[in-house]
């Protein structure tokens, strides 16, 4: 018979013992150690100060003064001299300082290894979960990878994520200091919508796409339509503006019907186009027009001419063009009679712009 038992080298009381009790204790005090076991520590190289009878502590590598020698061993205070106990595979501990698990491996203790978590309520990774983010991690970097086939995978990997009832959300958050400034999802019904907000109160979507087309629109985009509601005179002998009092169409706030001019929001790449229809004076004229950014450079391609002889109520004259544009830019539409002063007709005569990039 030997003189401990298997797994914990707990002492056996042998045949014919005196003091048994002395044994019996022993295993006891043991068993108080190993059972639900849990250490102050697992990072002190020395024993510390203030330790009473019961303290547990495991001893990292490097042990020093009355720990020398015992690396890895569990040290336990009793009778107010360290005891020390030698850990099996397996063997786990509660360490309270840094309220995490560890596990002996054989070699050395570690993290404990979880190869399996079903039905969690709370899952936090270096924070702390709660009801409203059962599922929190606070980490500068996150990758999801694929299973390679050659390790039993596919090669794939998809993310799914579903809502309940089309009215629900299902999509992706990002703030900044917890304030929503994006959003990319669909929120509130199947469209799949990209939409931002400067305060997390107010959204405005930059792009929404169909699910039942799947066409895209930016809705949100600069953008308008101008019309004039009555006859421009035009003078021969120079330009005049064409007064754009009206808008069927202005996103953004492009138009002012006040200046009759178009104002670029945003730096970027607009379409700009316009007709000018032509309406005789009292001499048969031509017609001729321009697109003028901020009151004096004439954009390229943005003009064009029609020449004596065109009839009245019938000949229109198109311009347009692509134009780089810095916010704050402005854009007018002008005439010329051609021969002899002219009008541009009421209604037909328009213009319009959109940023495209």
């Amino acid at each position: 018979m030997s003189d401990s038992s298997d797994k914990l080298n707990l002492p056996y009381i042998q045949p014919s013992q005196a003091q048994k009790h002395v044994t019996h204790n022993e295993a006891i005090r043991i068993l108080d150690v190993l059972t639900q076991m849990s250490v102050q520590s697992d990072d002190n190289t020395a024993p510390p100060g203030g330790a009473v009878d019961g303290d547990s502590h495991i001893v990292p590598l490097g042990g020093q003064f009355d720990w020398a020698g015992q690396d890895g061993k569990i040290a336990t205070l009793q009778d107010g001299s360290w005891q020390f106990l030698t850990p099996a595979a397996g063997w786990r501990a509660y360490v309270a300082a840094r309220g995490a698990m560890v596990v002996y491996d054989g070699a050395a203790w570690g993290a404990l290894g979880v190869s399996e978590v079903q039905n969690a309520d709370l899952i936090g990774l270096n924070t702390t979960a709660d009801g409203a983010n059962p599922f929190s991690a606070k980490v500068n970097s996150a990758l999801w990878t694929a299973l390679p086939v050659a390790d039993g995978g596919s090669g794939d990997i998809r993310m799914t994520m579903n809502k309940d009832t089309t009215g629900d959300d299902v999509g992706m958050v990002f703030q900044t200091g917890y304030v929503t400034k994006a959003l990319l999802g669909c929120f509130g019904s199947d469209a799949l919508r990209l939409s931002v907000s400067q305060d997390g109160s107010a959204f405005f979507d930059g792009i929404s796409i169909d699910p039942a087309t799947g066409i895209a629109s930016q809705p949100q985009l600069p953008r308008a339509i101008a019309y004039t509601n009555y006859d421009n005179w035009l003078d021969s002998a120079g330009w005049t503006t064409v007064g754009l009092n009206n808008a069927d169409y202005n996103a953004q706030g492009v138009f002012d019907g006040a200046t009759n001019a178009f104002t670029a929001p945003m730096a970027g790449t607009y379409q700009i186009g316009a007709t000018l229809a032509y309406q005789q004076d009292s001499t048969a004229a031509g017609i001729r027009g321009r697109l003028l950014l901020n009151g004096a450079t004439q954009l390229r391609g943005g003009r064009a001419e029609l020449p004596v002889g065109i009839t009245s109520g019938e000949a229109v004259l198109h311009l347009q063009t692509l134009v780089s544009l810095s916010a704050g830019d402005v854009v007018t539409l002008q005439g010329q009679g051609v021969g002899a002063p002219a009008y541009a007709a009421a209604d037909q005569t328009t213009m319009w712009i959109a940023k495209i990039g």
